[in-house]
């Protein structure tokens, strides 16, 4: 299925877990460092995941938006998610990834928040990206 691109960007990762990580523009700038429990030396940089796990939570919260428009319920101002994403190996090679999500809604009533989750699954692109290739948890809180 074809994607129609509204906006493109780019980083630039160099020296892996280890090294660093620039936007094209420059606003994205980080040190990467590897996870102890990776066997890294677990260094004051970020990794992988917790970038994955940012850009999941945020565009998340994008995509309850756009279905609480479609749905026609609100969207707290104060609603947050957490994002916890695992990484370790594979049963058939190499390493995988997991995502869970804790979806924080408050003031909405316990059934308007899963409708709107659910709805926000099948419009997120993280969610569309990972569906079917990684196990993503969603737990409304």
């Amino acid at each position: 299925m074809p994607t129609q691109v509204l906006y493109r960007t780019s980083v630039t990762a160099t020296g892996g877990r280890d090294g660093a990580a620039r936007s094209e523009d420059g606003r994205v700038d980080v040190q990467l460092s590897t996870p102890r429990e990776l066997g890294g030396a677990g260094g004051a940089g970020t990794n992988p995941e917790q970038l994955f796990a940012a850009g999941y939570a945020a565009c998340f919260i994008g995509a309850l938006r756009v279905a609480g428009k479609e749905l026609r319920l609100t969207v707290p101002s104060d609603t947050s998610i957490v994002a916890t994403v695992g990484i370790g190996p594979r049963s058939e090679g190499g390493f995988g990834i997991t995502a869970d999500l804790l979806v924080r809604l408050p003031g909405l009533p316990r059934e308007d928040a899963e409708k709107l989750v659910a709805a926000a699954h099948r419009i997120c692109p993280y969610s569309n990206a990972t569906r079917n290739n990684i196990d993503v948890g969603l737990t409304v809180a």
